[in-house]
């Protein structure tokens, strides 16, 4: 069964950058990985669009994350991807999650969240520590809004504490970070296309 899953690029660089981010390499082994698997993708890069600060699924007139809302809802899965500042997910990665935060007031008509049913992975790069820390935040505000988290759940890259290579300039990638992207395309496809045959129950 084919599957839709949406990429959120939470980098601080738009798409005008010259350079390419960490963020948009670890991505790209991602979505290959995936497209192994019969899942269609699309990336999104957040910070090249107007997501209002809030917590409504509409903060008004310009607003961009309508739009990208309806992505969110027609995939299967959504990878959000975040470098590492400051030990901290991107600013744009936590206004994406708070953005989230209005499925946490919206149901179908069996009582469930819109998101129910759909599967979150998470990756994290950076040239300092704090890949468990963000991946924790990350899981925790997903499943908070209703997304089901997959064994291996999350794929990250962190450098030498202090040191000045980042994910993007490595030469070949990591035997451990393809293994790890290797495992969340195949577990969580698994687990989509199963929550795809048999929905979470509706509530009481």
């Amino acid at each position: 069964m084919s599957l839709k899953l949406l990429a959120i690029n939470c980098t601080l660089k738009p798409s005008s950058a010259k350079e390419k981010s960490s963020t948009d390499a670890l991505l790209d082994l991602l979505m290959e990985a995936f497209a192994a698997h019969d899942v269609k993708g699309e990336v999104i890069r957040a910070a090249d669009h107007d997501i209002r600060p809030g917590v409504s699924a509409d903060e008004g007139k310009g607003d961009a994350w309508p739009a990208i809302r309806k992505k969110v809802l027609a995939a299967d899965i959504l990878l959000m991807g975040t470098p590492i500042w400051l030990g901290q997910p991107s600013s744009i990665c936590k206004r994406v999650l708070e953005r989230l935060n209005a499925f946490l007031d919206e149901t179908d008509d069996a009582g469930r969240m819109l998101t129910f049913g759909r599967v979150a992975c998470v990756a994290v790069v950076g040239n300092e520590d704090g890949a468990h820390h963000v991946s924790a935040e990350l899981y925790q505000g997903l499943n908070d809004v209703g997304f089901t988290i997959p064994a291996g759940a999350v794929s990250y890259w962190v450098g030498e504490a202090m040191g000045s290579t980042n994910f993007v300039d490595l030469k070949k990638t990591p035997p451990k970070v393809k293994e790890a992207v290797d495992t969340m395309a195949r577990n969580a496809s698994h687990l989509a296309n199963l929550l795809k045959q048999n929905e979470y129950p509706a509530a009481e």
